[in-house]
């Protein structure tokens, strides 16, 4: 009876993951512009030598497309990609694929480190140089899902101008300042390589402005209309958090507004992955866990922010889009 239980539950695990070879296999075919590569029918030969590639482990990646959808066999020992319609986007596309590849990459290998990291009470540092073009794209595809909020936000307010902190790329206010040529748009940016940068991608944005800045040691010179910040919070320290809300309000003109992008930590009924998500940042040594929503409509409340609105971006990864206005 032990015997026959223990092969239950091996069985019910084998089960469970099978969805995981799905991701395993779009990344890959991601990640090598494998499906890019399998488009026509072609045999396995000609990609391998094509792209570079072992043989005998493109053969077994091309044997799991077929047993899951991915490819199909076309003749003549061709194979072709199938059902594309399900499958990432080749790179520079704003491809799906980096959100596999961000997952297979930084997410998993760091959640199958928690037996090290528990037993040696040791957390991770987070290689912010060795990610960044990763999370970069992964947040150009969060733009695409969070702008149409925050547009309709400085549409209903006629704001004249704006401040986004951790600009980035200025990716966000970039977009912004083309649908809103009257509104002034200044990013800051602790990196000075990534300032560089944002510089070069907005040179042509004449209502745009990009500093290399420190968050804590910076003051606009005026009150702004808005103030966003994205994708920040959980690089803050848990007991600054509240200051750092008092601070913003500070900064924005009465019945402006603060519009915050993040991820919020998962409660009971949230999904699995908005719970795992906490898990992974809380990983690290160097970034802090999830906001809850109490907390986010507390450090606003303590700031003279009353909560407009807290939407989602990405229901699966718990992301979320949050604003205030300010009152007097």
């Amino acid at each position: 009876m032990i015997d026959v239980m223990k092969m239950f539950k091996a069985r019910m695990y084998m089960k469970r993951n099978e969805p995981f070879l799905y991701s395993w296999h779009a990344y890959v075919g991601y990640e090598l512009d494998l499906f890019k590569a399998f488009e026509r029918p072609v045999t396995k030969f000609d990609v391998a030598d094509a792209l570079q590639l072992d043989e005998d482990l493109l053969n077994q990646w091309v044997n799991v497309g077929v047993s899951i959808g991915h490819l199909k066999e076309a003749g003549r020992d061709r194979y072709k990609t199938w059902n594309a319609w399900k499958l990432p986007k080749p790179k520079g596309n704003n491809s799906s694929g980096v959100l596999l590849k961000e997952m297979m990459e930084l997410h998993i290998p760091t959640l199958l480190s928690y037996p090290e990291m528990m037993r040696k009470q040791e957390r991770l540092h987070f290689d912010e140089e060795k990610h960044a073009p990763t999370v970069a794209e992964t947040s150009r595809l969060l733009e695409v899902l969070a702008l149409p909020k925050m547009s309709r936000r400085l549409k209903g307010k006629d704001v004249d101008t704006v401040l986004d902190i951790g600009c980035g790329e200025g990716g966000y206010i970039k977009k912004l300042a083309e649908r809103f040529p009257n509104t002034h748009f200044t990013g800051i940016e602790i990196s000075p390589a990534v300032t560089e940068v944002a510089k070069s991608l907005t040179r042509d944005n004449q209502n745009v402005s990009i500093e290399n800045a420190d968050l804590w040691k910076y003051k606009p010179v005026q009150l702004q209309g808005m103030v966003m910040m994205n994708n920040v919070i959980h690089y803050i320290d848990l007991e600054k958090r509240q200051d750092l809300f008092t601070e913003l309000s500070s900064w924005i003109k009465e019945e402006g507004i603060l519009s915050v992008v993040t991820p919020i930590a998962g409660d009971s009924d949230s999904t699995p992955f908005a719970n795992v998500f906490n898990s992974f940042f809380s990983s690290f040594d160097n970034l802090y866990r999830l906001p809850t929503r109490q907390e986010l409509a507390q450090w606003g409340k303590h700031a003279g922010l009353e909560l407009l609105s807290l939407q989602t971006v990405i229901k699966e990864g718990g992301w979320y889009i949050v604003q205030y206005e300010k009152k007097s």
